[in-house]
């Protein structure tokens, strides 16, 4: 618990730390300062008393980190079908096991997913925790985080592991702050401190020009989100070594904050941009949202999905879950064509590990250049409509050769 005091000899009364205050936890009484209960212990009132006659005392609750054992993956599951996050978060949480000689562990939650549970078998898995209930059956942030916190709470692991998706994202921080331990987000890189047995946590910080490496030594488990994409999908085993235990989660008396009444796509067919192989990009280059229709026909004609930069997102121009780059997804494709993208760092960071670059701009300075494998200068109004038309011509003669065979 912490607690807030005042120094009463030291304190003059000066009022400096009232309005260094945003909770309006502190007022005058008799020439002395004193703390309201809204006072939430920030300690910015400390910082700024020229008398230092406000003092501030935490008392700093240690874990037992030698009672946590286990590397955990939370297992994410939309609609009964497994994200591909998870198989790139089991090749990962395997080597960190191993490394620290602990098992690794499954955590997969949701309604009726038992035939899910004996897909995951085929891995190299050592448990499965198969938490089930009709309120579970959509994801809510409540409900899910109080039936995994539960379980955490149970079980003790070591590491938790989650996918930095829009799932991911909204669940660990809620899961992390419940259980007061550290969580680090859109983690890139992955290892263990042998020494401490710290989970060493990198990720990209000022805009992807620094990595840092985080570290949780006094609090477990240690949580970490990870960007998809970036790691090594795992292969399957076909062992089939696991061992499941279904968990009953206590939900009743929490009941869902809220109530999913339907589930409404706003587009429909829409390719998931960090399974896809070809990915074809807009930027604000294209002048005006209409001209995606240059994009999605160029990305139909070449099998591949539709992305855009943050700035055509912000203007809404296109749907956010198309969105590439460190605020958006973060992909991997053997084909990225990024038209009319000036190509800002925050954007390199979720398409450079791309096979093939290739840059569309009629700006021979644009930064999207340093990185292209191959680079177009030339107006996209006039270069799209040209490129579009021969692959048009050809996918027609392609397809009248093969009408004749068929004869």
């Amino acid at each position: 618990m912490a607690e807030m005091r005042v120094d009463l000899e030291k304190c003059n009364g000066c009022g400096e730390c009232i309005s260094s205050c945003s909770f309006s936890a502190l007022e005058l009484k008799d020439g002395k300062v004193r703390i309201l209960a809204a006072c939430n212990f920030c300690g910015a009132c400390v910082d700024v008393c020229p008398e230092e006659a406000l003092v501030l005392e935490k008392e700093e609750k240690r874990v037992d980190v030698s009672s946590y054992r286990g590397v955990w993956v939370f297992a994410e599951q939309r609609q009964r079908e497994i994200m591909p996050v998870t198989y790139e978060l089991l090749g990962e949480g395997r080597k960190l096991a191993e490394d620290l000689e602990e098992e690794l562990s499954l955590v997969l939650l949701g309604w009726k997913i038992e035939e899910k549970a004996r897909e995951l078998a085929r891995y190299s898995v050592d448990k499965l925790y198969l938490v089930q209930d009709p309120l579970l059956e959509h994801y809510c942030t409540d409900l899910y985080a109080q039936a995994l916190v539960d379980l955490v709470r149970a079980e003790c692991p070591e590491i938790i592991l989650l996918g930095a998706t829009s799932l991911g994202r909204d669940l660990a921080p809620r899961v992390a702050a419940r259980l007061k331990t550290g969580l680090t987000a859109d983690c890139t890189g992955l290892a263990i401190e042998p020494e401490e047995r710290n989970l060493l946590q990198t990720r990209p910080a000022l805009g992807g020009n620094i990595l840092a490496t985080i570290i949780s030594p006094r609090h477990r488990p240690q949580m970490a989100t990870v960007r998809p994409k970036v790691m090594k999908r795992a292969e399957p085993d076909g062992k089939n070594q696991m061992r499941v235990i279904k968990i009953k989660p206590d939900l009743a008396s929490q009941g869902p904050m809220v109530k999913i009444l339907d589930l409404i796509r706003e587009e429909k067919n829409v390719a998931d941009l960090q399974e896809a192989e070809i990915i074809v990009s807009g930027g604000r280059g294209l002048g005006k949202p209409e001209n995606f229709s240059l994009i999605r026909r160029l990305a139909d004609l070449l099998g591949g999905a539709v992305g855009a930069s943050r700035a055509v997102v912000d203007a809404e121009w296109i749907p956010s879950y198309h969105q590439v780059g460190q605020t958006g997804k973060t992909v991997q494709p053997k084909l990225y064509v990024a038209c009319g993208i000036s190509g800002a760092i925050q954007h390199q960071a979720g398409m450079r590990g791309s096979e093939i670059i290739v840059a569309i701009n009629k700006d021979p300075g644009a930064p999207i250049f340093d990185i292209a494998t191959y680079g177009i200068v030339a107006d996209l109004h006039r270069f799209l409509p040209v490129l579009i038309d021969k692959l048009e011509k050809r996918e027609k003669a392609a397809g009248l050769k093969n009408s004749i065979w068929e004869k």
